[in-house]
C-alpha cells in the first residue's frame, strides 16, 4: 500500500463548524449514517468517509467530492446518529463551502453565507432601483391609479436591470460549474465495478436522464425522516417553472406587440399591461404563485416540525427560504393591492392603497434581483451543482446499485 501523507487543515475544520457543521466533532465513526442512507451507493458509501475528512480538515477530498452533492440531506443519518453528530448538517456545510470555493467572484459567495453582509447585499438592488426611479422622473408614491409599469418602474428599465442580473448569474454558474467538472474528472476515482462503469449511452442521454430524475425528485422520495420534502420541493420547483413561463410569455406579449405588431386576439392580450385575469398568461402566473406559496410554507412547516430530528438548518438555508417567501408574498400582495384599486373612488382609501402597493412592489423587485444576481452564490446553486454531480455519478459509475 502506498504511503499517504495527511495534512489536516485546521482552518477548514473551523470553516465547516462556522458554516453549520458544529456537530462534526461528535462523530466516532460507527457508520450508522452510511447504513441507514437510502441514496448512497454501496460501493464506497457516504457520509461516513465525508465525516472523517471533515474531522481531519481534508479540504481537497471534500470540495471536489461528488458524494457531497449526491447527499440530498434526507436527515435519516442525522435522526439515527447515536452521538448527535448530524452528518446531514455537516455535509450541508461542506456544500456551502464547495460553492464558495468554485464561485467567481468568491467574495460574493462568502458574503451570501454571512449574516453580517446581508445589509450590504440588499443595499445594491435598493440603490439600483432607487436610481432607476429617479432617472425616470417618477415619484416613489405616484398619484392616481396604481399602475406599476408606467408610473413607478417602466418595463424597459426592469428588462435591462434583470437581464443584466440574469447574465451575471449565468456567467457565474458557467465559470463555477466548469471548474467543478474539471476537478471531478481529474481527481475522482472511477468505480471499480464493471457494470457501474458502463456508460449509459452518449453524454446528452445522461444529461437528459439526470434532468428528468431531478425534475421528478426521484431520490428525494427515498428519504424517510423528511419524506414530505419530495412533494414540497416539487411544489416550489414547478411554481418557479410556471413563473418562468409566465415571464417569458409576458415578454412575448410586450415585444411581440411592439416589434412585430401582433395585436390582441381572443383571450391573448398582446400589448401593454396590466392584463385581465382571464388571460391564459395571468392564469398560469397566478396558479404558479399559489403553488410556490404553498410549497415554501410547507418547507418552513416541515423544517420546524423536523428540527429536533433533522436539524433546524443554517443561515444559508433560511436566507434562501426567506428570499423565496419574500418574492411570492410581495408578488401576490402587489397584484391584490392593484386589483383592490380598481373601482375604488374614495380618495383617502386610494391613498392608503398606494402607500402599501408601491413599497410592496419595490420590495418584490429587490427580492427578485437578490435571487437572480446572487443565485450562483446562494443555496439556489444546489440545483446546478447537484445536477452536475448526478451527471458525473452516472458517467463515472457512482450511482446507486440497482441489482
Amino acid at each position: 500500500m502506498a504511503e499517504q501523507i495527511i495534512k489536516p487543515d485546521v482552518n477548514f475544520i473551523n470553516d465547516v463548524i462556522a458554516a453549520g457543521g458544529e456537530s462534526v466533532k461528535k462523530c466516532f465513526q460507527c457508520a450508522t449514517c452510511s447504513v441507514v442512507c437510502n441514496v448512497t451507493p454501496e460501493d464506497n458509501p457516504f457520509p461516513r468517509k465525508e465525516m472523517i475528512h471533515a474531522q481531519w480538515g481534508l479540504k481537497d477530498r471534500l470540495i471536489s467530492n461528488p458524494d457531497v452533492w449526491l447527499c440530498h440531506q434526507c436527515s435519516d443519518c442525522t435522526a439515527y446518529c447515536p452521538r448527535g453528530a448530524k452528518p446531514g448538517e455537516v455535509l450541508g456545510a461542506v456544500r456551502k463551502l464547495s460553492i464558495q470555493h468554485y464561485a467567481t467572484p468568491s467574495f460574493l459567495a462568502k458574503a451570501v453565507g454571512s449574516p453580517k453582509a446581508l445589509i450590504g447585499l440588499l443595499a445594491l438592488p435598493v440603490i439600483i432601483f432607487i436610481v432607476a426611479i429617479l432617472m425616470q422622473g417618477n415619484s416613489f408614491i405616484p398619484e392616481g391609479r396604481i399602475v406599476y409599469a408606467e408610473k413607478f418602474m417602466k418595463v424597459p428599465y426592469i428588462d435591462v436591470i434583470f437581464s443584466a442580473a440574469a447574465l451575471f448569474a449565468v456567467i457565474g454558474f458557467i465559470m463555477g460549474v466548469s471548474r467543478y467538472w474539471k476537478d471531478l474528472t481529474k481527481s475522482i476515482e472511477m468505480s471499480s465495478n464493471p457494470w457501474q462503469r458502463k456508460v449509459k449511452g452518449p453524454m446528452i442521454a445522461i444529461i437528459l436522464g439526470t434532468i428528468f430524475e431531478f425534475v421528478t425528485h426521484k431520490r428525494f422520495k427515498k428519504c424517510e425522516v423528511t419524506k414530505d420534502r419530495a412533494n414540497t420541493h416539487l411544489f416550489v420547483f414547478f411554481g418557479f417553472v410556471g413563473l418562468a413561463i409566465t415571464t417569458t410569455w409576458a415578454i412575448a406579449y410586450l415585444y411581440g406587440y411592439e416589434f412585430f405588431g401582433i395585436t390582441a386576439f381572443s383571450v391573448f392580450h398582446f400589448g401593454e399591461s396590466p392584463y385581465p385575469l382571464y388571460d391564459p398568461m395571468k392564469i398560469v402566473g397566478n396558479v404558479s404563485a399559489i403553488l410556490l406559496l404553498a410549497g415554501i410554507l410547507q418547507v418552513i412547516t416541515n423544517r420546524r416540525k423536523n428540527a429536533e430530528k433533522a436539524g433546524a438548518g443554517s443561515y444559508f438555508d433560511w436566507l434562501f427560504i426567506g428570499i423565496i417567501t419574500s418574492i411570492v408574498v410581495t408578488g401576490i400582495l402587489s397584484e391584490v393591492l392593484r386589483l383592490a384599486d380598481i373601482g375604488t373612488e374614495d380618495g383617502l382609501r386610494l391613498a392608503d392603497l398606494r402607500m402599501l402597493a408601491y413599497p410592496t412592489y419595490f420590495i418584490h423587485l429587490v427580492s427578485v434581483f437578490f435571487l437572480f444576481a446572487y443565485a450562483p452564490f446562494s443555496k439556489m446553486a444546489h440545483m446546478v451543482y447537484r445536477t452536475t454531480a448526478l451527471v458525473f455519478a452516472k458517467y463515472s459509475g457512482r450511482e446507486e446499485k440497482k441489482y
